[in-house]
C-alpha cells in the first residue's frame, strides 16, 4: 500500500500548516519528515537552513533528494524503524501518511523543545473522496491523543474547500525545563 505523501507532491506547495509552525523549529535544527515522498517538504526546509532527514519506502520518488540532507529508505510500516534508538529531532513533519503504531515512535523521536508538526485526513473524508478506508482516517481528537505528553500549541479538526477533504493537524512542542521558561510560541 503506497504512502500517501509519495503520491502527487511533485513540485507541489509545502503544505501551509507546515509553513505556518515551520518557525517553532529552532534555527538550524534538526527535522523528520516522515513519509516524505518526493521532498516538497524537506526542500523548503532545508531552504530555510535546516537539517533535514526523510524517510519513504519509494526509493524512486527520493532518489532526487539525496543532496538535501540524509534519506532513508525503508518501508516503516512492515519493517523496523529504521533510525538508530533514541535519535532525536528537532522537529517531526508529518503529511497525509498515517500508520497508528508509529505515532508513539514519532513523539518520542523529539527533543526538548521539538515540535510536532503532523496534518492528514480525518474521519469524514469518505464522503468526499480519498482515502475513505477507516485505516487512513483519525478519528475525532486522535491526534490530541496522540500528543498528550506534549504542549499543544495549535490544533484543528475539520473541514477545508479546497481542495475538499476533512483534515486533522497539530502543532505540538515536547516541553522542559530548559524550556519552561519560553513557553511563549508565537501564534
Amino acid at each position: 500500500m503506497p504512502c500517501a505523501a509519495s503520491q502527487g507532491t511533485a513540485g507541489a506547495e509545502p503544505s501551509a500548516w507546515v509553513q505556518r509552525w515551520a518557525g517553532l523549529i529552532a534555527p538550524g535544527g534538526t527535522v523528520l519528515d516522515v513519509a516524505c515522498g518526493s521532498g516538497r517538504h524537506l526542500r523548503w526546509l532545508a531552504q530555510r537552513g535546516l537539517r533535514v532527514t526523510g524517510i519513504d519506502r519509494d526509493a524512486d520518488a527520493v532518489a532526487p533528494l539525496q543532496a538535501l540532507g540524509r534519506i532513508v529508505v525503508a518501508d516503516i510500516e512492515a519493517g523496523p524503524w529504521p533510525l538508530p534508538a533514541g535519535e532525536r529531532f528537532d522537529a517531526v513533519v508529518v503529511t497525509h501518511y498515517l500508520w497508528r503504531p508509529l505515532l508513539p515512535t514519532l513523539v518520542g523521536a523529539l527533543a526538548e523543545g521539538g515540535v510536532l508538526i503532523y496534518e492528514t485526513f480525518a474521519a469524514g473524508n469518505e464522503t468526499v473522496g480519498r482515502p475513505a478506508r477507516p485505516e487512513f482516517l483519525l478519528r475525532p481528537g486522535e491526534l490530541l491523543q496522540a500528543a498528550q505528553a506534549l504542549r499543544v500549541v495549535a490544533y484543528e479538526d475539520g473541514f477545508i474547500d479546497a481542495p475538499p477533504r476533512f483534515v486533522q493537524r497539530i502543532a505540538a512542542v515536547r516541553a522542559g525545563p530548559a524550556t519552561a521558561a519560553l513557553a511563549r510560541y508565537p501564534l
